[in-house]
């Protein structure tokens, strides 16, 4: 696991940008504490970070060049077949010097170009140069796990793992208004946008090459959705776990300390039980809150860690300790991203990594398989009923009852809201309600009348389409999932735990994001998923021999973090003295304060609703407005 960044300049203009290399290379230091490597030329440079995980010698720092000296790879992941893609290449006559899957993707380049994509079987994100015939190759693996940001203009190519080492370059920092206005819809930003209008994502299963001035793009990857009618259930469950327990051995290898992260819910619970079949002395991780019960998980963890016996530890946190690591995360930032689990997967990474160098997670299950609770509203909007009737009829009940996410009546009446307002729309727009923390008008209430002019609706509204587009109206749960396999989960889940993991120089492997259980899961019927009884059903009949039976009859949670109180106290100050100040907003021109004001007021009152998260959405940006765009 590693950092990356690399210049292709076009004509002098951009020349001048290379000088840039070292100081964009040394921003990455905590994606890659262990080595820093860069390669310069005419027109080309290259840099990488590294975080040693296979073949920890020298021989395998990058970039690295193939023995003729013609190509060069800056690479960024794990491949777990490659020792199975070494041996196939060995039996072509292909020699090698180090132990490094990254060797042997530059290989299986060299012999395949992008052909070879599609038998990288891991997460990634790589730049092979061509030397002779001077021209980049840049890829990113099928979910987006890996990030790869880049910048195309007259002058010049620029890639990086991370906005903040783009910015090195010396780039034109205007925001893209429309990336703010969707922001504050759903505390993220969709790609291929970015906060930056001149900057961009490559999307998840896609490459791009640069060739003679000119960048190209295609897509290798798409989530198959061709349904198996003839596949019983007992042979699916079977065939999952086969797959899972495949994956899952895959991920395990390792030169450096391995572990787990273990909430205690189903998925990482499953992930934790195939893991200790083949590595006995396996570590498991997790985090707890000791001020906020409500929040804590931290027994059933503990159960599942006695019940397979690994060496658990568990960090107890308190409201103080949250507040003691938040300047370090919210620094972090190089772009606005306000899920505010972060907070937690960076302290879980932080006290993981003083055991362990790479953690196995259950990232993944949740948006494949319908493990949400969104999951059931919209099973129980394609299948209406009495309760779903009275429900919508109780619409002006629901308001009146104070609505938090602090306690389970008031998180109950929350929910109701929410179902009932979403059930009112028709189904793209329902999803993306369902998806958002604020509508499109609540959010273009924030802005001031200056900035609403910047949104192009045009280009929102066609953006909003392509990120909607599975959506048709038929019915059908396997088009939301493919849409938050497609939106959710690399804009926010992933790139919360690539951002917060990274941040403390740990990798951690999604065994659930392995495409052949991707594809084997979405060739499945929907009622092996979900039915008004269960989430996750495969997963959960397939496992339940295995797990404790004391998991079957937990509600589900979320990994959420004790943000209202600490909001209301230890963080007062920072909120409505500092970065949600009158004077502030007013010298910033971005957002309409009166509208801010009533956000306050809010989240002070006995009604706060979702407020906290929008606080934390406008907190996150302004801390990152305040650090790298305040004159």
């Amino acid at each position: 696991m590693c950092g990356i960044t690399g210049i292709f300049a076009f004509n002098l203009v951009g020349k001048f940008n290379k000088v840039n290399i070292a100081a964009a290379t040394m921003c990455l230091e905590q994606r890659g504490p262990d080595n820093q490597n860069i390669y310069n030329d005419d027109w080309v440079a290259l840099g990488h970070r590294r975080l040693s995980i296979i073949d920890t010698s020298a021989v395998a720092h990058q970039p690295m060049w193939d023995e003729s000296g013609r190509y060069c790879i800056a690479y960024n992941g794990e491949v777990f077949n490659y020792r199975e893609l070494r041996q196939q290449l060995e039996a072509k006559g292909v020699t090698f010097f180090s132990q490094s899957d990254t060797e042997v993707v530059l290989k299986l380049f060299m012999l395949e170009k992008e052909k070879c994509l599609n038998k990288l079987n891991g997460f990634f994100a790589l730049c092979v140069y061509d030397k002779e015939e001077q021209t980049f190759f840049v890829a990113r693996d099928r979910y987006g796990v890996k990030p790869l940001l880049y910048l195309f203009d007259e002058d010049k190519f620029l890639f990086a793992s991370e906005m903040k080492s783009i910015m090195q370059y010396g780039i034109d920092k205007t925001i893209d208004f429309n990336s703010l206005y969707s922001y504050l819809q759903l505390n993220y930003i969709p790609a291929p946008d970015t906060i930056f209008k001149h900057v961009k994502k490559l999307l998840p299963g896609h490459y791009l090459t640069i060739v003679n001035k000119k960048l190209t793009t295609g897509k290798y990857y798409d989530i198959p959705v061709q349904e198996d009618r003839k596949i019983t259930y007992d042979i699916a469950k079977e065939k999952l776990i086969a797959l899972l327990d495949a994956s899952v051995q895959r991920r395990l290898i390792s030169d450096v300390p391995l572990g787990a992260f273990l909430s205690g819910g189903i998925d990482s619970s499953v992930i934790t039980a195939l893991a200790v079949k083949h590595k006995p002395d396996l570590h498991t991780f997790s985090i707890g809150f000791k001020d906020e019960k409500f929040f804590d998980e931290t027994h059933y963890a503990r159960l599942v860690a006695d019940h397979f016996k690994t060496e658990h530890t568990v960090f107890s946190l308190t409201n103080d300790d949250l507040y003691e690591h938040v300047h370090n995360i919210l620094n972090y930032l190089d772009e606005p991203f306000a899920d505010s689990s972060a907070i937690n997967v960076y302290i879980l990474s932080k006290q993981t990594r003083k055991h362990a160098t790479v953690a196995l997670s259950g990232d993944g299950a949740d948006e494949i398989l319908a493990g949400y609770n969104k999951h059931a509203a919209f099973y129980r909007s394609f299948h209406p009923g009495i309760r779903e009737s009275i429900v919508q009829a109780l619409s002006p009940l629901w308001n009146l009852i104070p609505q938090s996410r602090n306690n389970t009546l008031s998180n109950k009446a929350r929910q109701f809201a929410r179902f009932a307002e979403g059930m009112k729309l028709p189904p793209k727009d329902r999803y993306w309600r369902w998806a958002a923390f604020a509508d499109e008008n609540v959010a273009k209430k924030l802005l001031t009348e200056d900035s609403v002019s910047k949104i192009s609706e045009q280009q929102y509204a066609d953006s909003k389409a392509e990120l909607l587009k599975h959506i048709t109206g038929s019915g059908s749960m396997k088009e939301v999932l493919l849409t938050d396999a497609k939106l959710l989960l690399p804009n926010d889940m992933l790139t919360k735990v690539d951002l917060m993991s990274m941040a403390n120089a740990l990798e951690v492997r999604t065994p659930f994001l392995d495409f052949e259980v991707v594809n084997f899961i979405f060739s499945l019927p929907e009622a092996f998923k979900i039915n008004p009884a269960i989430r996750k059903r495969l997963l959960q009949d397939a496992f339940k021999d295995i797990l404790p039976a004391q998991l079957y009859k937990r509600p589900k949670k979320g990994f959420e973090v004790p943000l209202l109180k600490w909001f209301r106290k230890e963080m007062k100050s920072m909120i409505v003295d500092d970065l949600l100040s009158k004077k502030l907003i007013d010298e910033q021109g971005i957002f309409n304060y009166a509208e801010i004001q009533k956000l306050k007021a809010q989240l002070f009152s006995s009604n706060p609703g979702d407020v906290h998260a929008r606080i934390w959405g406008l907190v996150v940006f302004q801390f990152w407005w305040k650090k790298y765009l305040k004159p």
